[in-house]
């Protein structure tokens, strides 16, 4: 980490030293929010490597990560089997719903969960949770609510920066460099 603390707060690099649960919207987040549609109707959505792999390590170290998205896609569903992402809520009107399912299940306070969104679907939940992110290039809606908001566009890195974040502030889990 720099100096400049990434542009967070105390109170938020305090937060992010409590996070057990990162959840994410998947449009606009983990992609860069454009819809491909093939002649034959399937769809394809683009992701990126260094996103999955910060998912990956806040996976292995113990820390839950689980996303929440207002459509269902087979292109999704697969990339969440390739993480290894065992909370996966798809279809979701109402993303307030399955947060509050989620923090249950997994018997935690709105405090240890930081949420990345993008849009008005997701504010709900960021004024909700401890650790609200939006993408760079998120709805001015998102950015409102967010007590960070990445250098990285949706697909193009940011959920990486928060994973990076997350392992940085919690020394037990940053034990090696990622």
């Amino acid at each position: 980490m720099n100096n400049e603390n990434n542009g967070l707060s105390e109170l938020l690099l305090s937060r992010a030293a409590q996070i057990k649960l990162l959840i994410l919207d998947v449009d606009g987040v983990m992609t860069d929010g454009r819809l491909w549609f093939g002649d034959d109707g399937a769809e394809y959505k683009s992701f990126n490597v260094k996103d999955g792999h910060g998912i990956k390590q806040l996976i292995t170290k113990g820390i839950d990560v689980a996303v929440i998205s207002g459509r269902s896609s087979s292109a999704v569903d697969r990339r969440m089997q390739e993480l290894g992402i065992e909370h996966y809520y798809a279809g979701q009107s109402d993303k307030l719903s399955a947060f509050n399912e989620l923090i249950e299940k997994l018997s935690l306070q709105p405090e240890q969960v930081a949420y990345m969104g993008d849009d008005q679907p997701d504010v709900a939940v960021m004024q909700l949770c401890g650790l609200p992110v939006a993408v760079a290039d998120a709805h001015s809606c998102a950015i409102e609510v967010a007590g960070w908001v990445t250098r990285a566009h949706g697909g193009g890195g940011a959920v990486r920066e928060l994973c990076d974040l997350i392992i940085d502030r919690q020394p037990e889990l940053s034990s090696d460099h990622h």
